[in-house]
């Protein structure tokens, strides 16, 4: 973070019934995260979401 940029490294990935994965958003902490995919995951649809933190070179 010394470039002036907010790392957010967090990540909400839902995954349909064709196993097809796709990032939902990105949060600073993995409470922030976790809060989401707990909301989304209420909703009771048939998608599973996660939460999963990007690697340190930034890809996720």
């Amino acid at each position: 973070m010394n470039d002036g940029t907010i790392t957010l490294p967090w990540l909400v990935v839902r995954q349909d019934d064709n196993g097809n994965r796709y990032r939902v958003g990105r949060y600073a902490t993995r409470g922030e995260a976790q809060k989401m995919a707990d909301s989304l995951d209420v909703r009771g649809h048939k998608q599973l979401y996660w939460v999963e933190r990007v690697a340190q070179n930034g890809t996720g």
